[in-house]
C-alpha cells in the first residue's frame, strides 16, 4: 500500500496536465510508504509516450531525500491516452524495485485515475493507493 495525501494527489495531477502533451514525471519521497513530498521533474525525454527523469535533478532530489531522513516511496509519471497500467517501456526500466510505480491516467481527463503498482523482473503487482 501507499499513502498519498490529497494535496499531493492534486499536485499530481496539476503537474500531468502541465506537462501535456508530454509525459508527466516525478519522484515521491516519505516513511514507511506513506508520501510526504511530491519532486515534480522534467521528463528528459519530452515525449508523449516515455519518460525518463533529468539526470541532475534526480541526483539533486536524491540526496535531499536522504538528508531527511525519508526513503524513495515512488516513482511518478503519467499516460496521456492510455490506461494506468506499467506499458512494456515501463516494466523494463523499472530500476527500483522497492518503490512504487505510482501512474495517473489522463485518457479520461474528467476523472484522472491514480494507480501503483511493484515492478520486480518485469513482474508486475497492483498495491492498493489511500488518498488520505
Amino acid at each position: 500500500m501507499i499513502e498519498i495525501p490529497a494535496d499531493i494527489r492534486e499536485e499530481l495531477i496539476r503537474h500531468a496536465i502541465d506537462g501535456l502533451p508530454n509525459e508527466a514525471c516525478g519522484l515521491l519521497a516519505g516513511r514507511d510508504g506513506r508520501v510526504e513530498r511530491f519532486y515534480p521533474m522534467r521528463n528528459a525525454d519530452q515525449s508523449t509516450e516515455t519518460y525518463r527523469l533529468d539526470p541532475a535533478e534526480q541526483f539533486k532530489v536524491f540526496a535531499e531525500i536522504e538528508d531527511k531522513g525519508w526513503e524513495l516511496t515512488g516513482i511518478f509519471h503519467s499516460h496521456t491516452h492510455t490506461e494506468a497500467y506499467p506499458s512494456p517501456t515501463d516494466r523494463g526500466q523499472a530500476f527500483y524495485p522497492e518503490a512504487h510505480y505510482v501512474l495517473l491516467s489522463l485518457a479520461d481527463r474528467t476523472a484522472p485515475e491514480l494507480r501503483a503498482y511493484t515492478i520486480l523482473d518485469g513482474t508486475v503487482d497492483e498495491q492498493e493507493v489511500k488518498v488520505t
